[in-house]
């Protein structure tokens, strides 16, 4: 005969509890954890891409655009204000004070025509299509 082991689901969510508070907040964090890269979205329209960046809590002046050779560079770096007090966190999942993406762009980009705006949390990086590149349509003569 078999024993069967019985779990009231009362004492499983405590347990669970336990292990997430003794497992998550005790471990100190490595670097990889430290430095997150905001997540970004590429969306490709007949006559531009799209590059959406998710960067919650900046303003548009924390950001730096370059642009050197078909490299597009994002760049953040924010440091807080002198005498401003800074948070103390018991766990941090997303930091944005501090990154840089590169994106190299197809020659097909028109890069004098690039555009961006930052609202609700995302910077949106216009990258239009040069016009040759195009789809057009083509007349037949008579």
């Amino acid at each position: 005969m078999s024993t069967v082991k019985y779990y009231h689901p009362s004492l499983r969510f405590n347990s669970l509890l336990n292990n997430f508070f003794q497992q998550d907040f005790s471990r100190p964090l490595n670097g990889e954890q430290l430095q997150r890269l905001p997540k970004v979205n590429i969306l490709e329209q007949e006559a531009y891409f799209l590059l959406e960046l998710a960067a919650p809590g900046l303003s548009k002046a924390d950001f730096n655009l370059s642009l050197d050779k078909n490299q597009l560079t994002i760049k953040v770096e924010k440091t807080p204000a002198e005498g401003e007090d800074t948070p103390r966190y018991t766990r941090r999942e997303f930091n944005y004070q501090q990154f840089s993406r590169q994106f190299h762009l197809p020659d097909t980009i028109d890069v004098e025509a690039i555009g961006a705006q930052y609202e609700k949390g995302i910077l949106l990086v216009k990258l239009p299509k040069k016009e040759a590149v195009l789809p057009r349509q083509i007349e037949i003569a008579e």
